[in-house]
């Protein structure tokens, strides 16, 4: 236990006298069967913006108990900064950083593409020896996996999303829950070239759909709307990106059903 670290037991007293300067004042639960994670980041992320945590350990539920009776809180940790209670790991994110929960963000699904592309290279330069169009063909196939995935994790969440903009999905909601598991199907097969004349057709299909529906809504009707390209719950913007995710599958699908029919 660091020098600045203490079990709590008196919990009336005033955090906000001794949250001055660059000293924050953190209570958090490090019970006997459970160390709290949010309180564990709470004090690495003070301690990386410089402050110096008078860190107050919480042995006992009852201790728990008592701090948010007298305080009048529900949850723990609770950090207090320049005599202000600033709230938990989330509100702390957000005064200490740039972190906004409701801000628009392009990351995850930057962050798939950027998996995927990886992975394509490492196929490509592990199994063929160079980078070739088998590349770019891999990179959109571990692509449509990815999103995939990240729809069936909640489904729900999904096609609830999808449903404010999927045309087909809005005249027939089953094809809402159909969707990712023919995208992630689709991907499986097109990465292994396994069943082109199924799997080129099928992806073909939804990204067609996709791409004239997303085009609609946000071109079109000029609407603002999250994308439910990376599954349910993110703010991606729909528009340019699941645009291009639609684009780059009719193009893999209307590649590969060429190569069959040559």
């Amino acid at each position: 236990m660091s020098k600045n670290t203490r079990d709590v037991a008196d919990v009336a007293a005033d955090p906000a006298v001794s949250a001055t300067g660059k000293t924050a004042v953190l209570y958090r639960m490090a019970l006997p069967n459970h160390l709290c994670p949010s309180g564990q980041k709470a004090r690495w992320l003070l301690d990386r913006h410089g402050y110096g945590v008078d860190d107050r350990l919480f042995r006992e539920r009852t201790e728990v108990d008592a701090f948010k009776e007298a305080h009048d809180v529900s949850t723990t940790p609770q950090v207090w900064i320049e005599g202000e209670r600033v709230g938990g790991y989330d509100a702390l994110r957000e005064a200490l950083t740039d972190y906004d929960p409701k801000a628009k963000t392009y990351k995850p699904v930057l962050y798939l593409f950027a998996v995927a592309a990886a992975t394509a290279l490492a196929l490509s330069i592990g199994f063929l020896g160079a980078i070739t169009w088998q590349t770019l063909g891999w990179f959109i196939s571990v692509s449509m996996i990815l999103l995939g995935m990240q729809k069936l994790r909640d489904i729900e969440s999904f096609t609830t999303m999808f449903l404010n903009y999927d045309l087909l999905a809005r005249k027939w909601v089953p094809y809402a829950y159909v969707y990712p598991w023919v995208e992630t199907g689709a991907g499986i097969l097109m990465t292994g070239m396994l069943l082109t004349p199924l799997a080129a057709p099928a992806a073909l299909f939804i990204a067609t759909v996709g791409a004239i529906s997303v085009f609609k809504a946000v071109y079109i009707d000029k609407r603002e709307l999250k994308c439910a390209c990376v599954g349910g719950g993110s703010n991606v913007p729909l528009g340019f990106v699941s645009l291009t995710e639609n684009l780059m599958m009719i193009g893999m699908a209307i590649v590969m059903l060429a190569r069959i029919a040559i």
